[in-house]
């Protein structure tokens, strides 16, 4: 049986062949393959829109995929939030031994190719993972997005367990903390959610970034925080830019970040990118020519997941088409892949989303007409920033927001600029900060 990690990157090049990489990466940047048997292919997904968008328009290529690759006939399950809860709860050796942490040949330290631009981050890692909760514990690890973060908590919680198996781990992104502290709350079970995450013995936090502006969130991770530390276990976070410049986050907080070993991972240069390329192209069973690597590393300089994401459509392409691996073929596949890719602007939708995120207001109150302090600033912003970000005219962006008069939206953006031009810190504060989470989700 293969492992599931080369089944799911053999199915990821085959989607991207068929709907493109960037509608790949929107749709599955976040799922797991958590369970694989001859007939049944389990996926994880944590974002229920997301799991709509799979079911609805790509459980066929998941299925032909695997048919195509390794003649199997499958049924294709996506788990949700609460189906994974249940069936971890269900399965208790799992939450102990999370498989896509442990069992994940792609993330090790085997496979991080160490170079100038993250050669301490891997470092402090190694030495997180060889002696846990003493040596540089909390560890903060920050860069732009694709150049290996996530990677490195993988590898850390593998290499962790291959020592010291009994530990408890967990592992969560920023949103998936906030959705089950909500969810919690809710319907009664604090204690259990804080029990979650205060009895880990290792606790990996992906963007944590995102954390900053939500009052509750940021109250029962500073708590959680401080006993885990107390208590010398574990934590590493990850985040898109080091604590400093998380500009909404409670000083608090921001010192406990602050506090840290601090790792930061800039681009790869020349030479790293040449040898991810090589790397990745042995680990698919791809023959990939000398000059190709150099155009590849020549044409993508600063995202290893772009770098990846490239040599798997060739794979794909290898695979399916028969095609033949040339400099011809591998140009004209990053032209197909990139072309413009500098010149894409966010969408307004985006730009909504990241507004909802920051001020955690949904996205349909902020395109609605709810008249609260904090809705209409947030309200104001994300016309603001599709203004100055797509440059839209005033009626269409009115037409986003339910139709609403171009007056509407001209008054929301003269009111930005007049508190801009008055020196209001907080709302420069704010742009800076969506529109940094705006790029993140571009670059990703």
């Amino acid at each position: 049986m293969y492992s599931s990690n080369y089944v799911w990157a053999k199915v990821i090049g085959y989607i991207e062949n068929k709907i493109g990489a960037a509608a790949a990466a929107t749709w599955f940047d976040d799922a797991e393959v958590v369970g694989l048997s001859e007939d049944k292919l389990v996926l994880y997904s944590p974002s229920p829109f997301r799991q709509d968008m799979i079911r609805q328009h790509c459980v066929q290529y998941i299925q032909e995929a695997m048919l195509e690759y390794f003649s199997m006939s499958v049924q294709v399950d996506i788990l949700g939030e609460q189906e994974f809860s249940d069936r971890r709860v269900h399965d208790p050796v799992r939450e102990k031994k999370p498989d896509f942490l442990v069992n994940n040949p792609q993330y090790t330290f085997d496979t991080f190719v160490v170079g100038p631009s993250n050669t301490f981050a891997h470092a402090t890692s190694v030495a997180v993972a060889n002696n846990p909760g003493v040596t540089y514990n909390p560890l903060f690890i920050y860069g732009p997005s694709g150049l290996g973060k996530t990677h490195l908590l993988y590898a850390i919680a593998a290499e962790i367990y291959r020592r010291q198996p009994e530990l408890r781990m967990v592992y969560v992104k920023e949103d998936q903390f906030t959705n089950e502290l909500i969810e919690g709350l809710k319907n009664g079970k604090i204690e259990e959610f804080r029990g979650k995450y205060r009895g880990a013995d290792l606790l990996l936090m992906d963007d944590v970034q995102f954390i900053a502006g939500k009052a509750s969130t940021e109250e029962e991770f500073f708590n959680t925080f401080n006993e885990l530390f107390l208590a010398r276990k574990q934590i590493v976070l990850t985040s898109d830019r080091p604590p400093d410049e998380m500009l909404k986050l409670e000083d608090r907080l921001r010192t406990r970040f602050q506090g840290a070993m601090l790792a930061d991972i800039t681009p790869p240069t020349y030479e790293t990118r040449m040898a991810i390329i090589q790397s990745k192209s042995l680990s698919m069973g791809l023959e990939m020519p000398g000059d190709c690597c150099q155009y590849i590393a020549q044409k993508i300089t600063t995202n290893i997941r772009q770098i990846e994401g490239v040599v798997k459509k060739i794979s794909a392409r290898h695979d399916l088409n028969k095609m033949e691996v040339n400099l011809s073929t591998v140009t004209k596949i990053i032209d197909e892949m990139y072309k413009g890719k500098a010149d894409t602007l966010p969408t307004p939708d985006l730009i909504i989303s990241e507004v909802s995120r920051y001020y955690s207001i949904p996205e349909e109150t902020i395109r609605g007409s709810l008249k609260n302090k904090i809705t209409s600033e947030a309200r104001r912003l994300a016309m603001y920033l599709i203004r100055q970000i797509t440059g839209m005219s005033l009626p269409d962006i009115g037409k986003v927001f339910g139709g609403k008069d171009h007056t509407t939206v001209l008054y929301a953006v003269r009111k930005v600029d007049e508190g801009l031009a008055k020196g209001d810190k907080r709302i420069a504060g704010n742009l800076k900060e969506i529109t940094a989470n705006i790029n993140t989700r571009l670059e990703g």
